[in-house]
């Protein structure tokens, strides 16, 4: 079965797994790293159904989310999923908070936390394992390829950009202030000059 063809099974029809008025409110309850708004939150959520889990270098490319780094985004998917583990999400277009809402649900003496993260407590997940989660998470979660590929993320200048353009701009208004101010002081002093020969009023008073 094909990723374009499943919907996922924790959300009803229609268009799954896309940022409405009327998700959940534990949606926006998941923990922020340090750094990170609300709202940008929400840009990464929409970027990581987008592009898929750990594409990192497309997010960083679409310039939705400027400043910030491969570490910081990880850890702020860490934070939505409510698991530190990310392999088994890896390449999926899924909606990383739904996960994290069931996540948070878990409960039982095998689940241990950090950062209100479910941790692995056992030995590390082997390759085959890892794909085997892989594939009923593709199959609980996966945002239809219709939807994820008519996400449209929000654009932002580099805000470093931003302040080397404004530097500039204060540049030349200064240029052109320093200028305007030149040429009232060479014809205040030409009209002075002016004044002061002989044959002219303040000459003769």
């Amino acid at each position: 079965m094909s990723s374009a063809s499943v919907a996922p099974r924790s959300m009803p029809t229609g268009q799954r797994n896309v940022v409405r008025s009327n998700d959940s409110a534990s949606l926006w309850n998941c923990t922020l790293s340090p750094g990170w708004t609300q709202d940008e939150v929400q840009v990464l959520r929409q970027a990581l159904m987008k592009f898929g889990v750990g594409n990192w270098m497309k997010i960083i490319e679409s310039e939705c989310l400027p400043g910030k780094t491969i570490a910081q985004m990880n850890l702020q998917t860490q934070r939505m999923l409510g698991q530190q583990s990310t392999a088994e999400f890896n390449g999926l277009h899924i909606d990383t908070l739904r996960v994290g809402e069931l996540n948070s649900l878990k409960q039982g003496k095998d689940v241990k936390r950090k950062n209100n993260c479910i941790v692995n407590t056992g030995g590390k997940l082997g390759r085959e394992e890892v794909e085997q989660r892989r594939v009923k998470h593709r199959e609980m979660f996966e945002v239809d390829e219709d939807v994820w590929k008519n996400i449209v993320l929000p654009r932002f200048d580099n805000p470093l950009v931003v302040l080397d353009r404004k530097r500039e701009e204060l540049k030349a208004l200064k240029a052109e202030l320093d200028d305007v101010l030149a040429q009232l002081a060479s014809c205040a002093n030409s009209t002075d000059e002016t004044m002061a020969k002989p044959g002219t009023k303040r000459a003769r008073e």
